[in-house]
């Protein structure tokens, strides 16, 4: 491994007596992978591409994939072990022919661009099938660092949301997938909840010549990772409720259901692979109710790798005060991130009553959207959210919705919705 890690809790601790519910955004960082860069040999990366007869229309839809995809191959360094996967109705290997993991060379990457150039597109869409064989690729791989870009223009229609839920569920954790939908005919939630079950990011990409420099860049983080497998265990004192565990930064990611029990009154939650960056994680626990005075270790976050070897440790604290100008301080860290993950879930709700023709529920949503990413700072989405909606007052959240809102700018918004914008620490 070659990152050191840090760990810090911002909260307020103080609670009125009888108050339970303890809040704390814990902050982990990595540094030290400049200096030292993972080994090429400890990468793996698969590149999944639509090639179903959508695809086709219009050519230059497929043309850009291809020429995507190529461009994410010669960002592989030399010794990275690869491998291009076609996605249809059904699925097969592009590069290597057999199913399996080629490394990257000069030879390797001519060889599998002459094979990319020559895809062409037929058939339907599903998408479980893709990452089944991806996983199954990615399994020979001895390796801690395995990626996957999955790239589609369409829904998942061969498939029923069972039959994906399924796959999700059983190749869960076992690598990171970025998710990329070209054009306009995707579905939003649906990449969504493939790239939350494999904790990768989605997006839009509207224009499909934005796709190479998407792919380069996708690519370049891959390459950049120097840890895989880590996650965050949390301990709890006895009679004590984990209400939440929500990743709040860079993107708000829900981890709460992705719990694996590791002892007693500890469990540990993914966090993926890991490069040099800091993320910010909220922590929300209900702990027995104590007097005035009594102090209580309210939860002991650490990270960990894969191996168990803990890299950094974190304390989550409660005291219990009659003094109100302590227990009503409002932490700003905790209070900025409940906003950040508001706004997420009121754009996706507005969104959903624009669509449903919900006129009054779309505008209070999206006004509030409004008035959460003014107060916050987030100026990336309030542009997003005034190609949706007429802006009249930023501060109350006064709005009008927009006739004839283009589909790539709601479908943008949509995307960019769990995007947040970080608290400027002091």
């Amino acid at each position: 491994m070659s990152a050191e890690f840090a760990v810090e809790v911002f909260q307020n601790e103080y609670l009125p007596e009888g108050a339970r519910e303890v809040d704390a955004i814990v902050t982990v960082s990595a540094s030290g992978v400049s200096s030292a860069p993972v080994s090429s040999a400890d990468i793996a990366q698969v590149i999944i591409v639509d090639c179903s007869g959508s695809m086709r229309y219009p050519p230059a839809k497929l043309n850009a994939a291809k020429h995507a995809t190529v461009t994410a191959i010669d960002a592989l360094r030399d010794g990275v072990s690869f491998a291009v996967i076609e996605g249809t109705d059904t699925v097969r290997m592009v590069y290597p022919r057999e199913q399996g993991l080629a490394v990257a060379s000069t030879r390797t990457k001519l060889e599998a661009k002459r094979l990319v150039r020559g895809l062409t597109a037929d058939g339907g869409t599903a998408m479980g099938r893709w990452l089944a064989l991806a996983d199954r690729v990615l399994a020979r791989h001895r390796g801690g660092l395995k990626h996957a870009i999955l790239l589609t223009d369409g829904q998942n229609q061969h498939e029923t949301p069972a039959q994906l839920s399924r796959t999700l569920a059983s190749i869960s954790g076992h690598f990171t997938c970025d998710c990329r939908g070209v054009g306009t005919d995707w579905q939003v939630e649906e990449l969504r909840k493939v790239a939350e079950a494999m904790l990768g990011t989605v997006d839009i990409v509207a224009d499909p010549q934005g796709l190479a420099d998407d792919f380069r860049a996708m690519t370049a983080t891959a390459m950049g990772k120097a840890v895989g497998g880590v996650s965050l265990r949390l301990w709890t004192p006895e009679g004590a409720v984990v209400k939440f565990v929500k990743q709040v930064s860079p993107t708000v990611l829900d981890l709460t259901d992705r719990r694996t029990e590791s002892g007693p009154r500890t469990g540990d939650y993914p966090t993926g692979a890991w490069g040099g960056e800091s993320r910010d994680y909220h922590v929300c626990v209900q702990v027995k109710a104590a007097g005035v005075g009594d102090r209580m270790l309210a939860g002991r976050v650490s990270v960990l790798t894969a191996g168990g070897d803990v890299l950094g440790q974190g304390k989550v604290l409660a005291v219990w005060t009659d003094d109100s100008a302590l227990s009503t301080r409002i932490n700003r860290e905790v209070a900025h991130y409940t906003g950040q993950a508001e706004l997420a879930e009121v754009i996706q709700d507005g969104l959903e009553a624009r669509k449903s023709g919900d006129v009054e529920t779309a505008t209070a949503k999206l006004g509030r959207a409004v008035a959460l990413a003014a107060s916050s700072g987030n100026t990336d989405t309030a542009k997003l959210l005034a190609k949706v909606v007429d802006v009249v007052d930023p501060v109350t959240g006064t709005v009008k919705l927009r006739p004839g809102v283009e589909d790539a700018d709601e479908m943008t918004l949509d995307t960019r919705s769990t995007v947040t914008k970080r608290v400027g620490k002091p």
